[in-house]
């Protein structure tokens, strides 16, 4: 088949080393190397509607010439004509204003636009127009016009509230809107700040071109009348805003009913969330608000003012009206601790609001705040009040096996130690609520003070708990035994007070010195209790009989010994004194008495009783045996000397 000619033609030249090109591809091909956009992106960069249309810049003068003249009218009777700049001006603002409602603005609230400015400054001269025009309205054809420019205006202040709020609910609107209305545009066109990472620490996270233009935009509102819209936009996008963040720290406005209805372990867990979610707000949230509100209505720092108490109060009554809520729960001891966390955040966050809100308001503020915190002390005085009752009705009759520290101690004295960690905090609310009345318990601390309100309360809840530890002790049927107990609960209340400075500190050193002083009368009474008939059976009177040792009466003292140290060991054996320090003083103590006593008699006497089995039968033990055995005791477990020996 045959080929066209021309088509062969172009195709050898360009195949020919010699042939020189066209001039028209030529061109092409050194225009696009020297340009680095492609055509599109050219149109686009050269687009007059990019720039503020000169028609608007044009006209604008004749308006401003326009109001100038109608300001100066002296008689409202006879206005000047009406220019058609008047009418042309409108028609351009609403164009341009549907211009930007169909997206077809080349930007939309860009970093450095002038054609949003022109457009502000085009609404200013709308408004003012419409001011005007409305004192000739009497004229049909001011009339006519007032209406015009009325309508005109009501629709360019929904297209702002409606951009100041876009602003308001996403900082990074202005960047989202260019880039998806024109993905083309090269950064250089419309220099976009990157966005920062959103965070506590420049909350609220918008940028400073962004709240440049919220600035504009409320101002163009307000000054056209509108305010009470551009203040709804406002609170509403801010107080979605707060909430919004608060919702992610995991708080919730919860009502009364919901929080009653708590299990605690679940109520436990969102007071934690509302200490960090009340730090917040104090410590990030309204500080930052309150920048943002000032900057966006830089030129109405009254309003700005009133603005941000309005916002930030109801978020703070939800915050309060959680904490007053809590106040509502059933009391019980488990709470105490978690009051108190709530009590130290309202009376440590509370002053920081001073450098936040304005006088009146933070005084109205802490007015409530402090409402809410007298009644969590309140709350934790009648806490102490309900373990006084606990102590008072804990009258159970079965002892606790081995004369053991009883679980009322431990708990008692356990709750007291962790309590004590607010030792300050106790001692304020104490100080604020509890009525000090004279009794046997305002004494000196050891310190040449008279006691604190929340050491009397201390000393209360002790003494309640020694008298009841009393009466326990009688629940024993074996007197040593209800001394072992008294000893083992009193010593292990001091070792608490010993590891803790707060709980020491606060029940001064008279009274410890008293407590101490009990524990060694115990430990006096058990060894008088149980040792002393023992010791009885190793005494020289009562032996002799004419002046000779009586061997009768010799056999009767061993045989005697046996059975009480049998007997004691059997049954102390299995008694209880878990404190290593207390067991081995005890241990100590009954061997220094009975194993030199023991030594000493049967070295003087058991050369009466010496010749096989006799001496077996009435000398069971040697000195080391004693020993051996007293080591056995209190531990705990049932033991018998003659198991022991098979």
């Amino acid at each position: 088949m045959n080929k066209n000619p021309t088509e062969k033609s172009v195709t050898f030249a360009h195949q020919t080393d010699n042939a020189e090109p066209s001039p028209a591809p030529a061109s092409v091909e050194v225009d696009v190397k020297s340009d680095g956009h492609n055509a599109e992106e050219r149109d686009q960069i050269e687009d007059p509607s990019s720039r503020p249309d000169s028609s608007i810049v044009k006209v604008s003068e004749e308006i401003d010439r326009f109001l100038s003249i109608l300001s100066s009218v002296k008689y409202k009777s006879n206005p000047p004509e009406i220019p058609d700049s008047v009418e042309k001006f409108v028609k351009l603002v609403e164009a341009e204003i549907a211009k930007y409602d169909s997206g077809k603005a080349p930007t939309k609230w860009c970093q450095v636009s002038e054609q949003d400015s022109s457009l502000l400054e085009a609404v200013d001269r709308i408004s003012k127009l419409t001011n005007l025009l409305r004192e000739f309205s009497s004229e049909s054809e001011y009339a006519s016009s007032h209406n015009r420019t009325s309508t005109v205006l009501q629709r360019a202040m929904s297209f702002l509230v409606e951009e100041f709020r876009s602003l308001l609910e996403d900082s990074d609107s202005a960047a989202t809107n260019l880039r998806t209305k024109h993905p083309s545009l090269s950064s250089d066109h419309c220099v976009l700040p990157e966005p920062e990472p959103s965070g506590e620490a420049n909350f609220p996270a918008y940028s400073p071109e962004v709240v440049s233009n919220m600035n504009r935009i409320a101002t163009s509102i307000i000054s056209a009348g509108n305010e009470t819209e551009c203040y709804q936009a406002y609170s509403i996008a801010r107080r979605n805003a707060i909430h919004e963040s608060l919702k992610k720290l995991g708080f919730q406005k919860t009502s009364i009913e919901d929080v009653q209805k708590m299990e605690w372990e679940f109520l436990e867990r969102e007071i934690t969330t509302w200490i960090n979610a009340f730090k917040q707000c104090v410590t990030v949230y309204f500080s930052g608000e309150r920048k943002l509100c000032e900057a966006v209505f830089l030129d109405y720092l009254s309003i700005s003012g009133s603005l941000f108490s309005n916002l930030t109060r109801g978020v703070v009554i939800e915050i309060l009206n959680f904490a007053e809520a809590v106040t509502m729960t059933k009391r019980s001891a488990e709470k105490l601790f978690k009051y108190l966390d709530m009590y130290e955040t309202l009376r440590d966050l509370i002053p920081v609001t001073d450098e936040i809100f304005s006088e009146e308001y933070a005084h109205e503020l802490t007015s409530e705040a402090s409402s809410v915190r007298c009644r969590l002390g309140e709350a934790c005085v009648g806490i102490f009040s309900d373990l006084e009752k606990s102590i008072k009705s804990d009258t159970g009759k079965t002892p606790v096996p081995g004369g053991a520290v009883h679980p009322l101690t431990r708990y008692t004295m356990n709750y007291l130690k962790y309590a004590c960690e607010y030792k300050d905090t106790l001692e304020q609310i104490f100080q604020e609520h509890q009525k000090i009345e004279q009794s046997d318990h305002n004494e000196e601390t050891g310190k040449g003070a008279k006691a604190s309100p929340f050491s009397i309360q201390l000393m209360t809840v002790m003494d309640l708990l020694g008298s009841n530890l009393e009466a326990k002790s009688i629940l024993y049927k074996d007197l040593s035994l209800s001394y072992i107990f008294l000893m083992n609960n009193d010593w292990y209340i001091m070792q608490k007070i010993k590891g803790s400075t707060e709980i020491h500190d606060l029940m001064g050193a008279t009274w410890c010195r008293k407590r101490s002083s009990d524990v060694r009368q115990h430990h006096k009474n058990y060894q008088r209790e149980t040792w002393n008939k023992v010791l009885g059976c190793l005494k020289d009177e009562g032996l002799q009989v004419n002046g000779k040792v009586s061997k009768v009466v010799l056999k009767e003292r061993f045989k005697s010994f046996n059975a009480m140290f049998d007997e004691i060991h059997k049954t102390q054996s299995s008694w209880v004194v878990s404190d290593e320090q207390l067991q081995s003083e005890l241990k100590v103590s009954i061997s220094a008495v009975m194993i030199p006593a023991y030594r000493s008699f049967l070295g003087r006497f058991r050369q009466y009783l010496d010749g096989g089995r006799q001496g077996e039968k009435y000398i069971k033990y040697q000195p080391e045996d004693i020993e051996t055995f007293i080591d056995e005791l209190f531990n705990g477990n049932p033991a018998s000397i003659a198991r022991r020996r098979t």
